[in-house]
């Protein structure tokens, strides 16, 4: 008996094995009428084991300053690049919008630590929308997710063709069986190929450091604006107008894009040590993101007014040292992102996968399906090579729901019916805000793409 037991225990996962193996020494001790003499014997002792299993499984080793850190990372990308044309277009009465969005933002990411608290079990994203509308709201989050992805990383590799156009200007290369491809889309095929083994990767451990790496180089661009502002031989001298009412819808999605993360924030607060902090690393991280879209945005719409190109660093003068290093620092950060963004599609997809099937064999099909799909977006990247409307599109069409909706409908749902009033109505308004600029600003941005490529083909 006590074979055919430990047979089927060895079916279970490591740790639950383990629990099911104390328990079954214990069987097995009974039933041949000897003294137990198992660690934590019998049901109680399982009981306990399993308990600070769990207790160990939640404690996270990460820091106030390592969280804030991860978080501000997390943001802080190609939302950067866009904030200065955002404003421009926008006038800089929009920037209350930016600030506003900020704010909003820092307190879905609170009311997510909310929803973690109220299900302790809860690992992701996707589990809060499971616990708050079940099988319905985990698919329904999960795709969102998984279109955010796809659509930045359509966007990070539509902003390292562009960059690399103007890192390599002057280069010629031509192969001879491939006679429609210009060279800057050629460097930009090879860039791609270039990064295309780090999908391969296995363990995360191994491209953390990647994580690092992007957010020095967001800091390069940053400083490298800052640098040509006060050295170099831009002025800002350019006088900023106050509103365009008729492009906010399309500079909200820019904005909104860059406070996306929010599908990582349950990650980030597992990991912490002390979870009760998670709302004062929301309130600094943000902050600081906020300082540094407001700063660049002001300071780029001032160096070069309505010249100022969706990327910023496509406006520095290309002359300068400083130019070329935040070049290649912004052709470097999409490189840096592409493991990255697919760890949580390649992940799902290992778990998705066969028991039966051998690592070697998913490793195989998690590599092919990242390649397939990292060249579906190199092709979509060179096809519609316009950064500003495609990342506007991705703030207004998911990031916004990822952002606002999603998170203030989650904790109405799992507060209710305990929630306050003044809280209900602020959940319900921003719901209510976020789904109106979601669909204004996805209208807007399609019919700005959509008109961008009929110009395109027609000439």
């Amino acid at each position: 008996m006590l074979g055919k037991l430990r047979k089927s225990v060895a079916k279970l996962p490591f740790r639950e094995s383990n629990l099911a193996l104390k328990q079954v020494k214990c069987d097995a001790c009974i039933e041949e009428n000897g003294v137990c003499k198992c660690d934590n014997g019998g049901i109680q002792g399982m009981v306990m084991t399993e308990d600070a299993a769990d207790q160990q499984a939640r404690s996270g080793n990460s820091s106030f300053l390592h969280a804030v850190l991860n978080m501000s990372g997390m943001l802080i990308g190609l939302g950067q690049l866009s904030t200065p044309y955002a404003l421009e277009n926008g006038g800089w009465g929009s920037v209350f919008l930016l600030v506003g969005l900020g704010f909003i933002c820092t307190y879905t990411s609170h009311v997510l630590g909310k929803c973690l608290d109220k299900n302790p079990k809860s690992e992701s994203f996707a589990d809060i929308g499971e616990n708050a509308f079940g099988r319905k709201g985990r698919v329904l989050t999960a795709t969102f997710i998984y279109i955010e992805i796809f659509m930045a990383l359509v966007s990070y590799t539509i902003s390292l063709h562009d960059n690399l156009i103007t890192v390599l200007s002057g280069t010629q290369i031509k192969l001879p069986g491939v006679p429609n491809l210009h060279t800057s889309q050629l460097i930009t095929v090879v860039a791609v190929l270039i990064a295309l083994p780090s999908l391969w990767l296995r363990d995360l451990s191994s491209i953390s450091f990647l994580s690092s790496g992007g957010i020095l180089m967001s800091l390069v661009i940053f400083i490298s604006v800052v640098c040509t502002a006060a050295f170099g031989s831009v002025e800002a001298n350019h006088s900023i107008p106050f509103l365009h009412v008729k492009n906010i819808p399309a500079i909200s999605g820019l904005y909104i894009y860059s406070y996306a993360g929010h599908f990582v924030f349950p990650n980030l607060y597992k990991a912490m040590k002390d979870p009760s902090k998670f709302t004062k690393v929301s309130i600094v991280s943000f902050a600081a993101c906020t300082l540094l879209y407001t700063a660049l945005a002001f300071l780029g719409a001032k160096m070069f007014g309505p010249e100022v190109n969706p990327q910023i660093t496509l406006s520095l003068p290309r002359h300068h040292f400083i130019t070329k290093i935040a070049l290649w620092a912004t052709v470097l950060t999409p490189m840096t992102k592409y493991a990255l963004e697919f760890a949580p599609f390649a992940i799902q997809l290992e778990n998705n996968l066969p028991d039966s099937l051998s690592s070697r064999m998913k490793l195989i099909i998690r590599g092919f399906v990242g390649s397939i799909l990292l060249l579906v977006i190199l092709s979509l990247a060179l096809s519609v090579p316009y950064f500003e409307h495609v990342l506007s599109l991705t703030g207004s069409l998911v990031s916004v729901c990822i952002c606002m909706t999603f998170p203030s409908a989650f904790y109405i749902k799992l507060s209710w019916p305990h929630i306050s009033k003044p809280v209900l109505i602020l959940n319900l308004f921003l719901i209510a805000f976020g789904s109106i600029l979601g669909v204004l600003g996805t209208i807007s941005s399609a019919k700005m793409l959509i008109k961008t490529l009929l110009r395109a083909h027609s000439t």
